[in-house]
């Protein structure tokens, strides 16, 4: 079982498992190792390609659409409950604190447009919601701006890949293209994990 490769997700688990990993990577802490944006490329792909997918691309995207929103809106709930104490919380193989101390200073930055921006930045649009809801952001400006990326990233992504995938190069090579999603996919957790590395030596 690989949950880091698209192709495997997809066609072991289906629209289901797509569903489930968007909704757990927007949200849930336990979810920001996931692939989401190559799953949401490679969904497109393979309905164009009519392989695992048999949905059309409106439906897919309304539904994904809805898992990344409804996610979000879990992890604004969960941050809004729990607060300054998941600063506090010591790491464990699950959970960083300087991943959420990432999101916090995106957060930061940004503003609301965080909410919509850190869709399309891994590990960020993971921790994002959840540093909203601990910060009291009002919870009518977090949902409207939890709309509209949820929207543009869940219809945008996937119809990208859609699209890519009826161009004549990107159909003939589609093997080749997954196995340069999955390579993608695994780029941050191997860069986490030099990372972790690197910081015990030095420590």
């Amino acid at each position: 079982m690989n949950v880091l490769d698209p192709q495997w997700l997809i066609s072991t688990l289906g629209v289901a498992g797509v569903l489930a990993a968007v909704f757990a990577e927007s949200g849930l802490l336990i979810g920001f190792f996931l692939p989401g944006d190559s799953l949401l490329f490679t969904v497109g792909l393979l309905i164009a390609d009519g392989r695992y997918v048999h949905l059309p691309l409106w439906l897919a995207c309304v539904l994904i659409a809805i898992a990344a929103i409804a996610g979000d809106q879990v992890g604004y709930l969960f941050g809004r409950r729990v607060g300054p104490r998941l600063f506090r919380r010591p790491d464990s193989r699950l959970f960083k604190r300087e991943n959420l101390e990432r999101a916090e200073g995106f957060f930061r930055r940004h503003g609301a447009r965080s909410i919509v921006l850190a869709r399309f930045v891994p590990v960020v649009r993971t921790f994002t919601p959840i540093v909203a809801g601990a910060s009291r952001m009002p919870y009518r400006t977090f949902s409207w701006f939890n709309v509209l990326g949820g929207v543009l990233w869940g219809c945008g992504v996937t119809a990208l890949g859609y699209f890519l995938g009826q161009v004549a190069f990107v159909h003939n090579h589609i093997e080749l293209i997954l196995i340069g999603i999955v390579a993608v996919s695994l780029l941050p957790v191997a860069v986490a994990f030099l990372r972790s590395r690197h910081r015990s030596r030095v420590g």
